[in-house]
């Protein structure tokens, strides 16, 4: 099986009889599945495979936990896709969107107008982003923001009257979003293979992925920094009037969470500077604390001049996404005529009270704080002691509440499966069936955890992930 698809081949566990809750459903999990599979078709899927297994129910979900339709309880150890940053049922959000509601369901921001929440929304981003980034643009997702990135890098470049920069760097095997233009960006291969129309002047260079594609007695900084090297190289192939920005995750989120090593990010942002480029953060993981600072690229120790926003902005809860612009940035498009680009939903006012209220959260309960000083080192702590010498972990990258497990057949060696996707999909269907979310991407096992999570709460995704491993290395017949 493909590391591509998405969906589980989800085994029901033995059940005892059906408890009252399970049913009072208003559809059995039959009936539920039934129509699921006649028609609903689920993202990054082999639709024939899943009709085939059926789909896991999910009821409702408090905390970090998860309820499925038969009543097995469930561990979030992705915080939904990356992003239900305050858990879930937080009552503070709920409010937000049912009083906006009442108040003022909708209205755009074209034509002149503009609304309570939204001003109340980017006066807030302001004051918890980096200083230079004083202004936002508002759309739904991730996605759609790294497509207004490429609008906005575009239209910078014109007022300067430099017309010939039109060419993108982005990575192989980053990740960027679904739509034509963020699929384009991205540097995957099996999404580029569905794509025959893909944007123009979008190139890629290699990622900075140590454990598997470093060769001979590099070590990890003299690799990132070969790697960053590429960027340079790249723009010289191109001609630097050519070139216009550069845009990578802080951390390859979707690519398996590969953290560079510290060398990266300073020779990226050099290689930047250098040659007028403008460098473009993909905050859509990493921002709102996920690495333990506010955003992934304070983390790193760099500064970009554009930022994508989505995800942890709302905590999942309604879509929205952004991007900030770093100031000489905004100037140049605000002093320069019109900016031909907006969407119905842009700034909408429900997703703006609700942003306001998670980032409120965010702030005034200090978890982004905690993150970075308690949960998210006992979290990092926890893992590495627990896989240490695991016959199959190679490598364990992330800070903060976020994670990427190598599985490796000889970790010394740093030698992969050679059916690596396969490998991961035997242990995410052990987490799965063991009531634990993790993900996984080809041969590395991914984890997420909503920044709300207790201490006690990472020893219960800790201790089940190991049983996953060790139960997929068992399989394997590895001890």
């Amino acid at each position: 099986m493909s590391y591509r698809t998405e969906e589980i081949a989800y085994v029901q566990p033995a059940q005892p009889a059906a408890s009252a809750q399970a049913v009072q459903q208003q559809r059995s999990t039959a009936e539920y599945r039934a129509l699921d599979a006649a028609h609903h078709i689920h993202p990054f899927s082999d639709m024939g495979s899943l009709n085939r297994s059926g789909s896991r129910v999910i009821v409702k979900a408090q905390g970090v936990y998860l309820w499925d339709s038969e009543d097995n309880k469930v561990i979030d150890g992705m915080a939904g896709l990356w992003c239900v940053n305050v858990g879930y049922g937080r009552k503070e959000l709920a409010d937000a969107a049912y009083k906006q509601m009442q108040e003022l369901p909708y209205y755009n921001t074209f034509f002149k107008t503009t609304h309570p929440p939204v001003i109340e929304l980017s006066a807030l981003l302001a004051e918890l982003a980096p200083e230079p980034f004083n202004h936002f643009f508002y759309c739904n997702s991730g996605s759609e923001g790294n497509d207004t990135v490429l609008r906005i890098v575009h239209q910078y470049w014109a007022t300067q009257g430099k017309h010939s920069k039109k060419f993108v760097i982005s990575r192989k095997n980053g990740y960027h979003g679904s739509t034509i233009a963020g699929g384009t960006l991205g540097g995957m291969g099996y999404m580029h293979e569905q794509m025959p129309s893909k944007v123009e002047n979008i190139v890629h260079i290699d990622q900075p992925y140590f454990f598997g594609e470093a060769q001979g007695n590099l070590t990890p900084e003299e690799f990132a920094l070969a790697r960053a090297q590429q960027l340079e190289a790249k723009i010289l192939e191109i001609g630097a009037d050519n070139v216009a920005a550069f845009i990578g995750e802080p951390f390859q989120g979707a690519g398996g969470v590969i953290f560079p090593a510290s060398t990266y990010w300073p020779e990226i942002q050099r290689i930047c500077r250098k040659y007028d480029i403008l460098l473009v953060a993909d905050e859509v993981i990493g921002g709102f604390g996920r690495t333990g600072e506010w955003f992934a690229h304070q983390h790193f120790g760099f500064e970009p001049d554009l930022i994508t926003l989505a995800k942890g902005l709302t905590s999942g809860y309604v879509p929205m996404g952004a991007v900030g612009l770093h100031d000489r940035v905004a100037k140049a498009i605000i002093e320069n005529g019109d900016f031909n680009h907006g969407l119905t939903y842009s700034g909408h006012p429900v997703a703006a009270a609700v942003a306001v209220a998670n980032l409120k959260l965010l702030r005034d309960e200090k978890i982004v704080d905690r993150v970075k000083n308690d949960t998210g080192p006992y979290f990092q702590k926890k893992l590495r002691e627990t896989f240490a010498n695991h016959p199959i972990i190679g490598e364990i990258s992330g800070a903060g509440l976020v994670a990427g497990l190598q599985l490796a057949q000889d970790p010394k060696a740093r030698k992969r499966f050679a059916n690596g996707g396969d490998v991961g999909t035997i242990c995410r269907d052990f987490c799965f069936n063991g009531n634990l979310i993790m993900r996984a991407t080809g041969d590395r096992m991914l984890l997420s955890p909503p920044l709300v999570i207790t201490k006690l709460e990472i020893d219960e995704i800790v201790s089940k992930a190991k049983k996953a491993i060790d139960a997929t290395a068992q399989q394997l017949g590895i001890s």
